[in-house]
């Protein structure tokens, strides 16, 4: 398995991965997917040089994403933190592709500036939770009961951690 940057021939399996996730319920708060202009404007949003956009490949297969986005967009007070987010394809879970992700995130982040890294996550998504404490996160705020999927509430949670 190698971890590179995604290009625009990644999007199509990369959509694919995030639809999965928005069936879950738990991995992302979304409910619809992206249309075809909002994931490339998505992807565009990714410079390479400061929010790179990452996947896992194996034999030409994308198995997994990860990316980095500025916490908080453009308030300069806050231009040392960034968003953590990753995905893993459904038929790819339980073989370590997010332990890699994050690893290569970890191993990355200081190198572009970055110097907390922060993951949102829905209350109910335990396997990213587990990855979270994994690599060394705390729970560091929580929204209680914000998150509604038809009528069913959960916690919107803040993980941490300083590098």
């Amino acid at each position: 398995m190698i971890i590179r940057i995604a290009t625009k021939d990644d999007l199509s399996a990369i959509d694919e991965i995030y639809n999965q996730a928005i069936a879950t319920r738990r991995a992302t708060a979304d409910t619809v997917p992206l249309s075809n202009e909002e994931r490339l404007n998505w992807y565009w949003s990714h410079d390479p040089e400061k929010y790179p956009l990452f996947i896992a490949e194996e034999s030409g297969k994308v198995l997994g994403y990860a990316y980095f986005t500025a916490y908080r967009g453009r308030r300069y007070a806050l231009r040392y933190a960034a968003e953590i987010s990753y995905f893993v394809h459904k038929d790819h879970l339980k073989r370590g592709i997010g332990s890699s992700l994050m690893e290569y995130a970890l191993r990355i982040a200081l190198d572009l500036n970055i110097r907390y890294l922060i993951a949102i996550l829905i209350g109910n998504n335990d396997p990213s939770i587990a990855l979270l404490k994994k690599y060394g996160f705390s729970q560091w705020g929580v929204l209680p009961g914000i998150v509604d999927f038809d009528g069913v509430e959960y916690d919107h949670l803040y993980y941490g951690r300083r590098l």
